[in-house]
């Protein structure tokens, strides 16, 4: 088997997929505009279990616990969460059983409608053409918590960008590898963090104070946001709600690495169930212990909650602070930087391969799906780094406004992207039934199958047209007003003006394509095919691969 890339042979069809222009559909393994599937499953499963832990967490929970009070952000992260779950394994189980490099918009084009292929293809790129400049502009931010005004922050966006284009370019493979060993950092750290907060909960910080259930009582378990009573305590929650799901927000990135993957139906599901446990630990146990050790009124809160992206806006610091341990805050920051670097990598990756997606799917310039030799879509990540010199802006203080302005006008481009997969899945499943596919070729099914996309579904439509309640109190904001809706029209544009434009209609279940790009093997024979290559690389290396059989037998448990 080709060490750079598995080709699967796919069923014959009747009729070649077509676009609704009656050109053919974009080919995935076409010389010199092919992704190679370099990433190990040890890969995927890290970057899904890493992916989205980063400063929505360690920084964005500050502001939700002033808004809601201790137990209203654990109902907020506890229900997200539970959405999230239920997002991923309906993404799982359509990548487990069709592996494309299309992306979330490829899905939508073959089982609802080549026009919310387009919308989703160019709403997630959008998203992450932006996002990725921020995170440049939060990594220089972060540094001037050292370095204070002394250095230009051009200097820090320069060093790190050129650092993401290198890593980016040389090959999927470097970009897998340095993301793995990235994200078991962060996790390692969340641990650290969780651990002391558990420490300092129960009375082990040098105060030997115990708050234990304290500030559940004093100030209480519910802040009363911007008006008084059951009504701002409900406004406290369903604001904080809009910042538990930016907190979430990338965990669905492992859906895109997939394209790049050499065993997808074999890691997918794997990734998913992990996912679960990711958000039961790390976001759900994080935000309980830090409504235990921070109450939502301290002063020093109130500085974090309204600080810009460094040490000092994080609530975790907050927590170091009260307990009097010092030093820590520089250790908050080094973490910070590691996990600003890593979002800001993962960003220009998915940009790129985003793009790459829409013009594999045939609705982008074909120039887009041009790749080296080592697979890497060059002229994608050309382009998306020209737009991270928008990072430059934060250089001036009136410029960083207006581009905070623009990253927080595509941040709902996140949800309707959620809207977009769970659908799919949807439209999925009725094809899936209607076609009676062989349950041996279905790697992963959603645990509440197309019921759980449904209560997805839902929650993201209220979330997404109630996000922006706050602007309507105390008088009316037109400018929060348009940062918080501008996206759904936008959204809705794509769609329509697809539509009317290109004459698309939706896609049958009965007509939905569900085997090309299928591969003829079950799941189990896959498998079987794994560990036999498995074990054969092993028996082959010095010493019958020992250190791999240790790490397997151990810390793969873990990772």
């Amino acid at each position: 088997m080709d060490e750079k890339k598995v080709d699967y042979e796919y069923p014959e069809i009747s009729q070649p997929p077509t676009l609704e222009n009656g050109t053919l559909e974009a080919t995935d393994h076409v010389a010199g505009h092919d992704l190679h599937q370099q990433l190990e499953s040890r890969h995927v499963v890290m970057i899904a279990l890493g992916g989205a832990l980063g400063t929505g967490l360690l920084i964005g929970t500050g502001s939700a616990l002033v808004k809601a009070g201790p137990a209203g952000i654990l109902i907020d992260y506890s229900i997200v969460g539970a959405v999230i779950f239920l997002i991923m394994s309906a993404l799982g189980e359509m990548v487990s059983y069709m592996p494309n490099s299309k992306g979330f918009g490829g899905y939508a084009t073959r089982f609802v409608d080549p026009a919310l292929g387009f919308a989703t293809g160019y709403a997630y790129f959008f998203k992450y053409l932006l996002a990725t400049p921020n995170q440049l502009s939060a990594f220089a931010l972060i540094m001037k918590f050292w370095v204070g005004n002394r250095v230009n922050p051009a200097v820090f966006i320069t060093v790190a960008l050129l650092l993401i284009i290198l890593i980016n370019s040389v090959n999927v493979k470097v970009f897998g590898e340095f993301e793995f060993w990235l994200s078991s950092l962060k996790m390692l750290i969340m641990v650290g963090v969780i651990l002391l907060l558990l420490v300092l909960a129960l009375g082990g910080g040098p105060t030997g104070d115990r708050p234990g259930f304290r500030y559940w009582s004093e100030p209480g378990a519910f802040n009363e946001y911007k008006i008084h009573g059951p009504t701002g305590r409900l406004l406290g929650v369903w604001s904080a709600m809009v910042t538990a799901v930016y907190a979430f927000s990338g965990t669905e990135l492992v859906g895109i690495t997939v394209g790049e993957a050499k065993h997808p139906r074999l890691s997918m599901p794997k990734a998913v169930r992990l996912t679960f446990y990711r958000i039961l630990f790390f976001y759900i146990l994080s935000v309980f212990l830090l409504g235990m050790v921070v109450p939502y009124n301290s002063k020093e809160l109130a500085f974090a909650a309204g600080a810009k992206t460094s040490a000092a806006a994080s609530p975790f610091v907050v927590a170091i602070n009260l307990a009097r341990i010092r030093g820590l805050d520089h250790v908050i920051n080094g973490c910070l930087v590691i996990f600003v670097f890593s979002a800001a990598n993962s960003d220009l990756y998915i940009a790129s391969r985003t793009l790459f997606g829409i013009a594999a799917d045939g609705k982008a310039p074909h120039i887009f799906t041009r790749t080296t030799k080592q697979g890497v879509p060059f002229v994608c990540i050309g382009l998306c780094s020209l737009f991270c010199g928008l990072a430059y802006l934060s250089a001036s203080t009136s410029s960083a406004v207006v581009f905070g302005y623009l990253t927080n006008v595509v941040t709902v481009f996140g949800m309707l992207t959620w809207i977009s997969i769970v659908v799919s899945h949807i439209f999925f499943v009725r094809a899936r039934t209607a076609q009676s596919i062989d349950p041996a070729y279905i790697p992963y099914r959603a645990p509440l199958g197309i019921t759980g996309s449904y209560i997805a579904l839902g929650f993201l439509i209220l979330v997404t047209l109630t996000k922006g309640a706050e602007v309507f109190v105390r008088g009316f904001d037109s400018r929060n007003f348009v940062v918080q809706y501008i996206g759904i029209p936008v959204y809705l544009t794509c769609i329509f003006g697809y539509k009317m434009l290109m004459r698309s209609h939706k896609v049958g279940k009965a007509e939905a394509d569900l085997r090309t790009g299928v591969p003829t093997e079950t799941v189990k024979e896959e498998r079987e095919r794994f560990e036999r290559d498995r074990r054969e690389r092993e028996e082959a290396m010095p010493g019958g691969g020992i250190w791999r059989k240790v790490y397997r037998r151990s810390l793969a448990w873990l990772f």
